[in-house]
């Protein structure tokens, strides 16, 4: 049980790392979903907006470095060069980073409304 509670912590860190990265770049209405208690990919969800693909490549390169600095590596990084939907996979946290067409299209908020939304504030 040490050990799960353990590995949370790391994730919550890790969570708060993305989002001072994602707010160091500007990143627009950025989201929080808890999904461990709906699903084993991760345990939680980030989802942030960018104004273009230039912005969302900036976005990306932060959370990276960020998180990678502090030995969190990224595992996958998926959609990048075409940048109007890149995801950043960090294993226990997964970071999506939006147009905002394709965030609207897809709504990962809505699909993942089993989990629990926490405001980036309160972490």
């Amino acid at each position: 049980m040490e050990r799960i509670e353990k590995g949370k912590e790391k994730s919550l860190e890790n969570v708060k790392l993305a989002i001072e990265a994602l707010e160091d770049k500007k990143g627009e209405d950025i989201r929080v979903i808890d999904i461990s208690e709906v699903s084993v990919l991760a345990d939680y969800f980030i989802i942030a907006g960018g104004s273009s693909p230039n912005q969302i490549q900036a976005l990306s390169d932060n959370v990276e470095e960020k998180l990678g600095r502090a030995g969190t590596p990224v595992r996958q990084i998926e959609g990048y060069q075409t940048a109007n939907w890149v995801l950043l996979d960090f294993g226990d946290v997964i970071v999506h980073i939006f147009d905002r067409e394709n965030r609207l299209l897809y709504d990962l908020e809505r699909i993942w409304r089993d989990g629990k939304q926490i405001d980036p504030k309160d972490l």
